[in-house]
């Protein structure tokens, strides 16, 4: 698998696109770890409110189950009692919800703020790395194939740019047909760089 140019202009940019979205996505992913928790962290209140409300329940219930016990009055004076230790379930029940949608919050934001972006960078860097590792290992497959630099030759005249092609020669289909090795080999080191692969003298001399 070939995964840079062999022409160092095209080469350098890869690398350095390379490292940047690497560098993006780490930055990205890091981002997303901190912001879930900073949310995350919010969590401690709940986690407060449902201490707060369990001991406050269990108090009362401790008070209620004393105060039951005085005669003839037991009864009556608990019943207060008894409703404020249902106020601190309340309370402690509340500290749990607030703990899930806190943690549900965090999870949300930080997968949102780390995956997004990420998928967007893979999208603009990745699938065009993709596309030149397959056109780059088409053109190694031609090029070893027995009509390599004819057929390499053709590519390119289908290919490449008019400019391109007047460039190596002011005919160069018209070359082609005639099987000009200069031509062709030209042709083909052209259709060859545009898959960033340098075309070796042993390369040329195969036909």
């Amino acid at each position: 698998m070939k995964l840079y140019s062999d022409f160092a202009p095209q080469r350098t940019r890869q690398i350095i696109a390379d490292t940047l979205a690497l560098a993006a996505i780490i930055l990205w992913i890091w981002f997303g770890i901190a912001v879930y928790s900073a949310v995350a962290a919010l969590a401690s209140f709940g986690v407060d409110m449902q201490r707060a409300g369990s001991g406050f329940q269990e108090s009362m219930t401790d008070i209620g189950d004393q105060l039951a016990g005085i005669p003839l009055i037991g009864g009556t004076v608990r019943a207060p009692f008894d409703g404020a230790s249902s106020a601190g379930t309340a309370l402690e029940q509340a500290g749990e919800s607030q703990q899930a949608l806190v943690q549900q919050l965090a999870l949300t934001l930080g997968l949102g703020i780390a995956l997004i972006p990420t998928m967007l960078v893979l999208a603009i860097w990745l699938l065009p790395r993709m596309r030149f590792i397959r056109r780059a290992r088409r053109a190694r497959v031609v090029l070893r194939s027995g009509a390599g630099v004819d057929l390499l030759a053709l590519r390119a005249l289908a290919n490449q740019k008019l400019t391109s092609l007047a460039a190596v020669h002011a005919d160069a289909s018209g070359a082609w047909r005639r099987g000009d090795p200069a031509v062709l080999a030209q042709l083909a080191a052209l259709e060859l760089k545009s898959s960033g692969i340098r075309m070796r003298p042993a390369d040329a001399a195969v036909r």
